[in-house]
Formats: C-alpha cells, sequence, structure tokens
C-alpha cells in the first residue's frame, strides 16, 4: 500500500506583505474605500469570507503580490468573531496591517439604504415597518461590529463626500507604518459632532477671526489668520494644554496597543480656528509621532 502524502502545513504568510482590512457599517462606503485602495495600487477583494483570509495571502504572495486589501462586514455573519485574532496572528507573523473602520450616523444610514433600495444585510423577511427595521439592523450590526471598530482608524462618513473619503484613505495609506498613528481633525459643530474622534476638543470659546471682516473669507490655513490667532494668549493656552494632555497619555495608549488616535476639534464653521489648531498640533505632535491632519470641511470644497 503506498502512504497517504503528510497533511500540507498550513501557509504562512510571508512577511513584508502589506494588508489594508476595510470593515465598517454596512453604507458607509466601503466600495469607494477600496477603488482608493485600487487606485494606489493594491489587489482589493471585496466580502472575503475571514477563513479564506490567510489562503488568500499565501496565494497572492506565489503571483507576487504583495499590496493587499479586503473588505469585511456583517455580510460574513458568523465567521465574523474570527477576525480579531486572525489578524493579530497576521501581524505577530510579520504583515504590516492596517485596519480602518467607516462609520456614519443612523439618519446618514438610513437615507443611503433608501435612495439606493438596496436591502440591509441583517434585515429580517418578516419584520413589518420598514424604517424601523432598518433601524434594529443596524443597532445589531454595531453591536456585531463593535471589536472590530475599536482596533481600527474610524472614519465617520456621515458628512463626507466621495472625494473625502478617497483622499482620507489615501492619506492614511501613504503615512509610513509606525507603532501609534495620531490623526487631527477640524471639523465644525454647526454640521455635529463627528463620530471617529477618541477625543473631541471644543474651542468655540477662543476669539473668532469670523468677526474680522479681512479674516472672514480666509481659513485658518492663510497666513493672515495664523498670525491673527498666534497672538490670541487664549488660543496659545488652548494649545499648549491639548498638546501636554496628548504627551501626558500617549505613551499609555501606546502600551495598550492602541494603534491609531483621533483627535477632533471643533469651532462654530469648521475653518478658522479649528483648522488652525489641528495643523499647528499636527506639525508640534509631528516631531515626536506619526501625524495626519483632516479638515471635515474644508477638503471638501
Amino acid at each position: 500500500m503506498i502512504p497517504a502524502p503528510p497533511p500540507a502545513a498550513a501557509a504562512e504568510p510571508p512577511t513584508g506583505t502589506e494588508l489594508v482590512v476595510i470593515t465598517g457599517m454596512s453604507g458607509s462606503g466601503k466600495s469607494i474605500a477600496l477603488r482608493a485602495l485600487e487606485d494606489a495600487g493594491y489587489y482589493c477583494v471585496d466580502n472575503l469570507p475571514p477563513e479564506l483570509l490567510r489562503p488568500f495571502i499565501a496565494l497572492e504572495d506565489r503571483r507576487q503580490a504583495r499590496r493587499l486589501a479586503i473588505a469585511m462586514d456583517a455580510r460574513s455573519g458568523e465567521s465574523l468573531p474570527q477576525l480579531p485574532p486572525l489578524l493579530d496572528g497576521l501581524a505577530e507573523q510579520g504583515v504590516h496591517l492596517r485596519q480602518i473602520f467607516l462609520e456614519a450616523n443612523d439618519h446618514t444610514l438610513v437615507r443611503r439604504f433608501s435612495e439606493t433600495r438596496r436591502r440591509h444585510p441583517l434585515s429580517q423577511a418578516d419584520e413589518g415597518d420598514v424604517q424601523q427595521a432598518l433601524l434594529q439592523a443596524i443597532a445589531r450590526e454595531r453591536e456585531q461590529m463593535a471589536d472590530l471598530r475599536e482596533r481600527s482608524l474610524v472614519i465617520d462618513t456621515s458628512v463626507l463626500l466621495p472625494s473625502q473619503l478617497l483622499a482620507s484613505v489615501k492619506a492614511l495609506i501613504a503615512a509610513p507604518l509606525a507603532h501609534l498613528t495620531l490623526v487631527f481633525e477640524s471639523f465644525a459643530f454647526k454640521r455635529g459632532i463627528t463620530l471617529d474622534a477618541d477625543y473631541v476638543f471644543d474651542v468655540r470659546m477662543l476669539p473668532n477671526p469670523y468677526y474680522v471682516t479681512e479674516l472672514r473669507p480666509l481659513t485658518g490655513r492663510d497666513r493672515p489668520v495664523i498670525d491673527y490667532l498666534a497672538r490670541q494668549p487664549d488660543v496659545q493656552r488652548m494649545q499648549d494644554q491639548i498638546a501636554g494632555f496628548l504627551r501626558a497619555w500617549l505613551p499609555a495608549l501606546v502600551h495598550d496597543h492602541r494603534s491609531y488616535v483621533t483627535v477632533a476639534i471643533g469651532c462654530t464653521g469648521g475653518q478658522h480656528r479649528s483648522v488652525y489648531l489641528v495643523e499647528q498640533l499636527a506639525a508640534q505632535l509631528g516631531q515626536d509621532w506619526t501625524t495626519l491632519r483632516r479638515h471635515r470641511e474644508l477638503d471638501g470644497l
């Protein structure tokens, strides 16, 4: 009798593979994010079952594909809880891993599903009230995705244009891999608090260039506004206190294995004060940490 061949060893992902994992809420823009990655030269797969991730990486290595991106969401069903420990194992074996979670508020998700007439993957066939059923499905999905959200860089797409989301994803993957990446984001309170922040600072009490006629049409990136705000003692005090808070606690976050920290700074219109502080803090903290900057209101102009 010819002996059976020994079972094949599980394929090990090669050191040096870059893997971007896109997760998030259904309707939050994962297809747009994948398009950004495809444009950047990544080999992209949507809705890959978690149990196929390791064989997929091994296969693409044999094809000399080392920049990979996958999207996974609630469609993975009962196998979704396998993903976090699987990703931890891949990172320990040398895969360069980036995780992005796309978020949006309930109102935006309901509107998007209504406009496209798509069915939510967790909707129940026998539910009566369509909108209420959709809200219940969204709530179930949030619960299922909570662990993945906690470990990822969160991007709130509620008020983003597709071009803004494309730019945010491209900026993220262009940044060097680091133990911790700081993302500074300006926003306007009048358009709602961003959902992707780990820390939110309200700077509406600071002197407002909007009320200076010649500064009103400018932004916090323009030299006259920069000079005006740099002369305000309260603005400098706010900047120093935010920087001091972050310097005090970022080492603890690194120790807790955090990969991304998003710091959102909001003013009334998201044009002057918050933009100025994001630019200044990103430059200041960028001496010690990898930093990215986003301007939710300006970047869509």
